[in-house]
């Protein structure tokens, strides 16, 4: 399958891994929608995005203005979904019940209301690709919140493949990636982390965005595959 003259709307496709997909998408010749919460974001992509891209800012933790967004753009055929921000980690013992719930509103909820409220535009054939990770398969210490919204997600695609068959419904679950996810660490703490993580991964190495891409390149053009998750973490689950 090809992705010439279809339309791709990428939610949190502004940065990193989204702004990465949106970019194979444009060069293989889709038409290409960007979108996340912040318009500075949205005006930085459209610059580096081919002409005749589109650009929208949406509060994608709010259904309404979600539901808005698709409204106005309108049938589309391939959804992705890559908006995140980084993994909550905390302690059970020191729990913050809140900051929990939050941490499942872009991730988990924000995915459920952007499929709920694309279904109704989505062309016959099409897709949707959303973003889980590797944490419920190799979960530490403080990270029984970041496991349970990857395993959510990981089970919210079986689910969607069944029920909205035929559109296919999968997922991409990255690795620790190289990406603007992370810069609101100081440099110096975040290059100290990927080394860290490179040390023990058998690629010995962290990802970049246009890697990850690449799977939802796939997913996008594989008319065959549905209710999958493809893992692209350098080997984080052998490790």
């Amino acid at each position: 399958m090809t992705l010439t003259d279809k339309r791709v709307v990428l939610l949190g496709g502004t940065s990193g891994i989204g702004l990465a997909t949106a970019s194979l998408a444009a060069r293989e010749g889709a038409q290409v929608v960007v979108a996340s919460r912040n318009q500075r974001s949205v005006d930085r992509a459209l610059a580096t995005l081919p002409t005749g891209t589109q650009g929208y800012a949406a509060d994608l933790t709010d259904p309404a203005d979600v539901a808005r967004l698709f409204e106005g753009l309108g049938p589309f055929d391939h959804l992705v979904y890559t908006a995140g921000e980084p993994l909550a980690l905390m302690s059970v013992d020191a729990l913050d019940l809140a900051a929990a719930r939050a941490a499942f509103e872009l991730r988990y909820f924000g995915s459920l209301a952007a499929v709920n409220a694309a279904l109704p535009y989505l062309r016959p054939g099409g897709s949707i690709t959303l973003t889980t990770g590797t944490a419920n398969h190799r979960p530490s210490t403080g990270w029984s919140v970041a496991a349970s919204i990857t395993g959510a997600i990981d089970a919210l695609v079986r689910a969607l493949a069944v029920e909205l068959a035929p559109i296919r419904v999968n997922a991409v679950s990255a690795g620790v990636i190289r990406s603007p996810l992370w810069d609101s660490l100081p440099q110096e703490t975040r290059e100290q982390m990927y080394a860290q993580l490179s040390e023990s991964l058998p690629l010995r190495r962290v990802g970049e965005p246009n890697e990850v891409a690449e799977a939802f390149g796939y997913l996008l053009r594989a008319t065959y595959a549905t209710g999958t998750v493809v893992t692209v973490d350098g080997g984080t689950l052998i490790s």
